[in-house]
């Protein structure tokens, strides 16, 4: 603990620390009422045994475990975790690596006689754990496949809400859930409520990782676990089976708990430092067979990586900057575009939502000169929507950025960034990391739902926060982004209908990006472009009774035209994290 907190002061600073260690503490006592309220409200084991047995569909399910030397104490709870499951067409098979403690055999010897269900092949070597794995495969004759590692435990109702979900939808071929950590001493703490299937999310992390079931056939196809992939061999795998279905569900429950025992990965990130390379290697082959032109690297911490795709040519992209006085804050804007800027092929259009005042006028007639920047008059109705779509009317750029005018650039590659992903033909959107000039977090993405409208998660939070499992600081998918600083192709723009005008003031970026969606498209969220964001500066006072009606009657348009995303949940999130905060809280209301 004290070489983990050290390694966090050093690579990220005090601030970081100080978060880190607050925000632990006020989830693990979160989650000890999280578990104590669900103990109250959930269906007993009972209960749910009795369902099982009532399920139209009733799948066998082959749990594999590879073996080599495991402690005898979490070996029998983890044997014992499968013969606890309440759903009973199951199967255990155990391939044991040539352990040299003779107590392993005779445990699983104990409980092959216990259990008939329970199958054991005793290798004549130690193959490695993809090896050992496929041994363990061999011995599976169930449709489906669950992945459980050798020291850690399953829910007991882990197999039961799996076949639950199959009963809803027979064609799964991919089922995932939640998990936490447990303890040496059987604390359970440090849940990981995840989302839901998000591509982008996969390949900057195995966010899936446990529980894990999958078709069978569909591990045959791809060819099982592969040699050479020791320590991210469930990444690799996983990886290949994503290529071939989408078909990939996501079970919003905590159902395997992950023992954290010293040189375990679960205890520590650098217990196994070679799974790193060879997670990297696994994402770079899945790239190479969807023909993706991308190198990956290191991400924020180990275990995380970036996927950075190659920019194809040198498309030109319009950077859309309607302004409204405040020209000091725009003049600040523009050079720092002009200054930081990596990428060559753009343009700026200048929109001039306003009566020019001398000062901006002066201003216009320096940069008059410079053959990127554009200044375009409009007609001074301050509707945010309006301006942008006539903006659009005027350029024939491939790519379009809109950006406020109280932006400054902070990363060289913020054009480049946003750009290696809007050019991928299911990516619709793309937006940035934005900070407030205090060094705090404005944006990393939208969450639909937060405060019953939509939130910006790690709101306020430190700059080097990394924010919940890294979320902070990786690619990733999201609902929505703002319209501060976005992406978009221009045929995308024009396929959704561009803005809805009656959107003047707000919300007019996130129904774009929910448009988006709705078409099919994905909205990804990079921390690689990053910006200084000094809100609404351009907007002038929104206290005013008129712009606090005028903005309450766009969010009550809004919640009438996107009532059914609203009513769900928001995919990219999870409905064991709150709505009432923007700090993935745990959401106890859902156990009441």
């Amino acid at each position: 603990m004290v070489l983990k907190a050290l390694k966090i002061l050093f690579q990220h600073g005090p601030s970081a620390l100080f978060n880190t260690i607050v925000s632990k503490g006020k989830q693990r006592k979160q989650y000890k009422l999280y578990l104590l309220s669900l103990k109250k409200s959930e269906e007993n084991n009972d209960a749910k045994r009795e369902k099982a047995r009532l399920f139209r569909y009733r799948p066998k399910i082959s749990i594999i475990i590879p073996v080599n030397n495991t402690n005898e104490k979490w070996l029998r709870l983890c044997i014992e975790s499968v013969l606890n499951q309440v759903y009973e067409n199951w199967e255990l098979c155990v391939a044991d690596g040539c352990s040299t403690n003779p107590c392993i055999r005779r445990i699983l010897g104990e409980f092959v006689r216990k259990d008939g269900r329970i199958r054991v092949k005793f290798l004549s070597e130690n193959k490695g754990i993809a090896e050992n794995s496929n041994e363990a495969l061999s011995l599976a004759s169930g449709e489906f496949i669950g992945f459980l590692d050798h020291d850690d435990q399953l829910e007991p109702s882990a197999i039961y809400e799996v076949v639950k979900l199959l009963n809803e939808n027979p064609d799964i071929d991919f089922i995932y859930s939640d998990e936490d950590k447990i303890s040496t001493k059987g604390k359970r703490f440090d849940p990981h409520f995840k989302p839901d299937w998000a591509p982008d999310t996969f390949r900057s992390c195995n966010y899936i990782a446990h529980f894990s079931v999958i078709r069978k056939k569909i591990i045959d196809e791809v060819g099982r676990f592969r040699i050479g992939y020791e320590g991210s061999q469930d990444y690799d795998l996983f990886l290949r089976v994503t290529e071939i279905t989408c078909k990939i569900a996501h079970v919003p429950k905590v159902l395997y708990h992950w023992r954290t025992v010293p040189q375990s990965a679960a205890s520590s990130a650098n217990a196994k430092s070679y799974a790193y390379n060879a997670a990297k290697k696994a994402i770079k082959d899945s790239l190479e067979r969807r023909k993706m032109e991308a190198e990956v690297l290191d991400g924020p911490s180990p275990g995380f990586y970036r996927v950075k795709y190659k920019i194809m040519g040198n498309p030109k992209v319009s950077i859309i900057i309607p302004t409204r006085c405040k020209v000091k804050i725009l003049q600040k804007s523009i050079q720092s575009i002009i200054d930081k800027t990596e990428y060559d092929d753009y343009e700026i259009l200048i929109i001039d939502n306003q009566k020019s005042e001398s000062e901006t006028l002066r201003f216009y007639k320096e940069i008059k000169s410079n053959p990127t920047i554009r200044i375009i008059k409009s007609d001074g109705h301050p509707n945010y929507s309006k301006i942008n779509n006539y903006a659009v009317s005027l350029i024939d750029s491939e790519y379009i950025i809109f950006l406020n005018n109280d932006i400054e650039i902070v990363s060289k590659e913020w054009i480049t960034a946003m750009l290696e992903h809007v050019q991928r033909k299911e990516v619709g959107i793309a937006g940035a990391l934005l900070y407030y000039p205090n060094n705090t977090i404005h944006h990393t993405g939208v969450i639909v739902g937060i405060a019953g409208v939509v939130g910006h998660p790690h709101h306020y939070s430190s700059r080097e926060n990394l924010g919940y499992f890294n979320r902070a600081k990786i690619i990733q998918n999201l609902s929505a982004v703002t319209g501060a600083c976005m992406m978009i192709k221009r045929s995308i723009f024009e396929k959704v209908g561009g803005f809805d005008e009656l959107f003047q003031i707000a919300l007019g970026d996130i129904d774009l990006c929910l448009k988006a969606r709705e078409k099919g498209y994905l909205i990804v969220y990079t921390p690689y472009a990053e910006l200084y964001y000094s809100e609404s500066l351009n907007r002038g006072n929104e206290d005013t009774p008129e712009r606090q009606a005028g903005l309450e009657k766009e969010i009550e348009y809004f919640r009438r035209k996107w009532k059914d995303e609203l009513a769900k949940e928001d995919p990219y999130y999870n409905p064991n994290l709150t709505l009432d905060r923007e700090d993935f809280s745990i959401n106890l209301r859902c156990q009441e």
